[in-house]
This record gives C-alpha cells, sequence and structure tokens, in this order.
C-alpha cells in the first residue's frame, strides 16, 4: 500500500510543481502591469523593482498554491482515468476511497503550512511592501505633478503646460497660505525636488514674474521679476514615507494580533455602550419634564448630540471588528482551500478523463473564479454587516466541500464520466446554430 501512496503522491506532486510556476508567473505578470508605470515614472532601480517583486510574491503564492492544488488534482487524476488505470486499480480491489487518502492528507499537511504562512510571513511582507511602496511613490515627486492640470499640495496650487522629463515649462503657482495677501507665481521653467530628508518640498523656478498684493492696501499688487527663485513647500508628509510606518491595516496583522485589537475594540464598545445608556435615562428624565427651562433645554440638546455622537462612534467601533474578523476568518477560509480543490478536483479529473494542461487549466480557472468571487462577495457583505464574517469566508469552502463529495459518491459507485471537450464543443455549436436560425428568420421578415 505505501507504494500506492508513493505512486499518487508522485502523480499529484509534478503537475502542481508545473502549476504553481505557471500561475504565479501569470499573476506576477498581472502584478507587473500595476508596477509598470510607478517603475518608469519614478525610475527605480533595478534591485528596489527586485525587492517589490519578492515582497509581492507572498501575497501571490497565497493564491497560487491552493490553485496549484486544484490543477493539479485534475490533471492527474485526469490522467489516471484516461490511461485506464482507474479500472486497473478497481479490479484489484482497490476503491477511488483509498485512491484519495495520500493526497487527501497531504493537502491536510500543506493547509497547515498555509495557515502558518498566512499568519506568520504575509502579514510582514505585506507590511514591507507597503513601506517600500511609499518609498518609491515619493522619488521623483515631479511626477506627481501632471501637464495641463491643477495639483494642490499644501496651501499650493501648481499648474504646468508642458512637462520634460525633470523639467516643468510654464508654471504657474498660486500660493493661498496667507488668504489675506495670496500670491501668483509664474516661470517659464523650474524643477521640483525633495528636501528635508523627504518631508519638504523645493521648487527651483526660472525667469519669472511674482505678483504680491501691497499688505497697506490689498487692492493694489507689488510685481516683481527674478532670474531664479527657490520655493520651499514644508511639512508635505513625504518624510514618513522615508521612515518605515509602524502601523498595520488588517492585511499587515496576524491573527493573534487582531484578535488582541478585537478585545481592545470591544472594551470601547462597551464602554460607548455604558455611556450611551446613561445618557438616554438622562434624556429620557429630561423629555418626561412638563417645562424645561433654558438650561435644561441646552442640555437636552446636547445630550441628544452626544447620543448620536456615541451611536456612531459604535457603529465604526463594530465595522472595524467585522472587518478584523473577516480578515481572520480568511486566513483559515483560504488555507483549508487546499483541501476542499482536492476533493473538486479529484472526481472533476476521473470524470472528464482529461490529462490535457490546457483543459485543467481552464476548468480550474472556472472553479477558482468562482471560488474567488464567492469570497470578495462575501467580504463586501461581511464589512456591511449584512452576513456574519464566519459564514461570507467559509460558504464557499462548505458548498464546493458538499459538491466535492457528492461527485467522488457519483464517481464511486456509478463510475460517470464527462466528455467537457465534446460538451464544450456541442454547446458552442447550439449557440450558433440558434443564431443563425433567428437571423433567417429575420432575413425572412
Amino acid at each position: 500500500m505505501k507504494i500506492l501512496e508513493k505512486y499518487i503522491l508522485r502523480e499529484n506532486f509534478k503537475p502542481f510543481v508545473v502549476s504553481l510556476i505557471v500561475i504565479t508567473f501569470v499573476f506576477m505578470l498581472d502584478h507587473l502591469i500595476d508596477l509598470l508605470n510607478m517603475i518608469i515614472e519614478k525610475n527605480l532601480g533595478l534591485p528596489m523593482v527586485g525587492t517589490l517583486f519578492g515582497l509581492s510574491l507572498p501575497f501571490i503564492l497565497a493564491l497560487a498554491i491552493p490553485m496549484s492544488v486544484l490543477t493539479a488534482s485534475i490533471m492527474s487524476f485526469g490522467r489516471l482515468a484516461v490511461d485506464n488505470e482507474i479500472v486497473a486499480f478497481k479490479s484489484c480491489g482497490i476503491n477511488i476511497y483509498t485512491l484519495l487518502r495520500p493526497t487527501i492528507i497531504a493537502s491536510i499537511l500543506l493547509s497547515f503550512f498555509m495557515i502558518y504562512f498566512n499568519n506568520s510571513v504575509l502579514p510582514n511582507s505585506n507590511h514591507l511592501l507597503k513601506n517600500l511602496t511609499r518609498k518609491a511613490a515619493s522619488r521623483r515627486p515631479v511626477t506627481n505633478i501632471k501637464s495641463g492640470i491643477f495639483t494642490t499640495m499644501k496651501k499650493f496650487t501648481i499648474y504646468v503646460k508642458e512637462q520634460s522629463n525633470d523639467e516643468l515649462h510654464g508654471i504657474i503657482i498660486y500660493n493661498n497660505e496667507d488668504k489675506n495677501h495670496p500670491q501668483t507665481i509664474t516661470a517659464q521653467r523650474g524643477n521640483i525636488e525633495l528636501a528635508d530628508g523627504g518631508n519638504s518640498l523645493k521648487a527651483i523656478l526660472y525667469n519669472g514674474e511674482m505678483h504680491v498684493p501691497d499688505p497697506k492696501d490689498s487692492n493694489k499688487f507689488q510685481f516683481r521679476t527674478f532670474k531664479k527663485f527657490t520655493l520651499n513647500i514644508p511639512d508635505l508628509g513625504f518624510g514618513s514615507t522615508q521612515r518605515d510606518s509602524k502601523y498595520r491595516g488588517d492585511r499587515e496583522l496576524s491573527s493573534k494580533a487582531m484578535r488582541e485589537k478585537i478585545k481592545i475594540k470591544q472594551t470601547d464598545k462597551n464602554e460607548a455602550s455604558d455611556e450611551l445608556i446613561i445618557l438616554n435615562k438622562t434624556i429620557s428624565r429630561l423629555k418626561k419634564m412638563e417645562s424645561l427651562s433654558k438650561i435644561q433645554s441646552k442640555e437636552l440638546k446636547k445630550n441628544l448630540n452626544l447620543k448620536d455622537i456615541k451611536i456612531n462612534k459604535i457603529k465604526d467601533i463594530e465595522k472595524w471588528i467585522r472587518i478584523y474578523e473577516v480578515e481572520i476568518y480568511k486566513k483559515y477560509a483560504i488555507a483549508f482551500a487546499c483541501i476542499v480543490f482536492v476533493l473538486i478536483g479529484a472526481p472533476v479529473g476521473m470524470m472528464t478523463k482529461t490529462s490535457s494542461v490546457g483543459m485543467a487549466f481552464s476548468v480550474s480557472s472556472i472553479v477558482f473564479l468562482i471560488y474567488h468571487t464567492t469570497i470578495i462577495g462575501g467580504e463586501e457583505l461581511a464589512d456591511r454587516g449584512i452576513v456574519s464574517p464566519m459564514l461570507a469566508m467559509w460558504i464557499s469552502n462548505i458548498l464546493l466541500t458538499i459538491i466535492g463529495l457528492y461527485l467522488i459518491y457519483l464517481t464511486a459507485k456509478e463510475n460517470k464520466s464527462i466528455d467537457l471537450l465534446k460538451y464544450i464543443k456541442t454547446s458552442i455549436f447550439k449557440i450558433f446554430h440558434k443564431k443563425k436560425i433567428k437571423e433567417v428568420k429575420n432575413d425572412k421578415y
């Protein structure tokens, strides 16, 4: 039996590795398109680009590994069915459940690894990626200014007619720092660069004019010309991108860290609820009075406003609790998807009897698209409080597990098979055939 288990695992391992490489590469290409614009605009060096992609790899693997399990299961068991090895095993008294056992055990072990991966490796890599992306975004601040568009930076509004590499042409700057005495600066050309460790912006302008209101008479303007003028815009927040931010979002935290945050949020909610009870009692007491003095009327109005504030605070706390709970359940749901996809992939492979790589990828892509869409939709519903976070994240696993077990039962008992290629061709033929009939009918009329 050990020989059989090793054989089944070996048959699954090869397509799993191939699928993982291909799927990771496809996801990486999709990510490359998102990063390409920033890489070109910010003129990022090879080390930073390599680090960006390296840190992007964990969140790609978090999705690529379960999908690779699905594809590998379809390919491996499809090949066994095509070569009639399933029939040979059955003739030797080995049923499908025995054939599935080593693959399911391996998927369980892989799921536990994914739990560790999603709770330890992924949050830290997401946090480092966020900080590095912010650092990259702060490079070459001139790229944040687009020609023909008004760009606001703090109390300055900048307009540029043309942009050539790092040099700007036809510059107009409105300085609204002093509302009583606004300034207008124009320049033929100029450069913008970071200063003070990235915390300030320095604009070096050439051949321009400055229109400054007269402090004594706001209806009059002072007109000045300059060959070179340096304008400093301090405290823009770029400095924060030069240092690693310690703040972590929900996708940058482990389940343990999020549970601790939920406890803190729950304590805040309980305190706000207690304060709300006291406010309701005070409001009820004041409303029962037949006539209110001015002071009592002000107190009632004040308490009603405080009540609205407390209610909004409680709603905000509940929203954050749901967000953290969704992320916790998602980490485990996606990890255990490895088991679910074996239960789906193995019978689908045996029933379709296909060892084709293209067909396996097509089927797995459809299944994974449905699964991922359900996860995203469930996350949105859970964040709004329409569905419980646990149900929203686990409903896909539950439904696919039921479907997978049913397909395994059909395969074991009835030995049904589906010619998927023939089914697709027939469906396409029917669609086009109906279309042609409609066109003929329309031509007659």
